[in-house]
């Protein structure tokens, strides 16, 4: 593995392997506070139909950086569940549109205010500057979640 180089005494492997341990641990912490019966993947499923909107599977497979297949049955599960719409598109049959159903929509609601509200809880007992340093923090999460491969400079350059 190539580890780039930081012009400063940050050992970039070690830092790498503490956000990879603090993210994950954050994320299972939520999923607990969740409280719903759905996988971290059908979760994430329903967010990416909430942001983009109405897709095609196969929008939905790149979107989610799956294979088709795979699209296939989280979408299926969805459906199954009642989360997700499938609609024919009528000029070609051969496709359908997914969307979020009324219930999937409440549902979604339902889980990120639980973990905003946690996430708030935690935070409010946070000083000033480890506030300011998480804003900051949350900026440079995006851009390393940023799609596939290298995440985009920053403004820093």
């Amino acid at each position: 593995m190539c580890v780039p180089s930081v012009a400063s005494s940050v050992d970039v492997a070690s830092l790498a392997s503490r956000l990879r341990t603090g993210v994950w641990r954050l994320a299972r912490r939520l999923r607990s506070e969740a409280d719903v019966d759905l996988s971290p993947t059908l979760q994430a499923a329903l967010g990416t139909l909430d942001r983009h909107g109405p897709m095609t599977p196969g929008a939905f497979a790149r979107h989610e950086q799956i294979r088709k297949p795979t699209a296939t049955r989280t979408i299926a599960a969805l459906v199954e569940r009642g989360l997700v719409e499938r609609t024919p598109d009528p000029l070609d049959r051969r496709v359908s549109w997914l969307q979020l159903s009324s219930q999937g929509r409440r549902l979604l609601g339902r889980v990120r205010r639980r973990h905003d509200a946690f996430l708030a809880a935690r935070l409010a007992a946070l000083r000033p500057e480890e506030l300011a340093t998480l804003e900051r923090a949350a900026g440079i999460l995006e851009r390393l979640t940023e799609g596939p491969g290298t995440p985009s400079e920053g403004p820093e350059g």
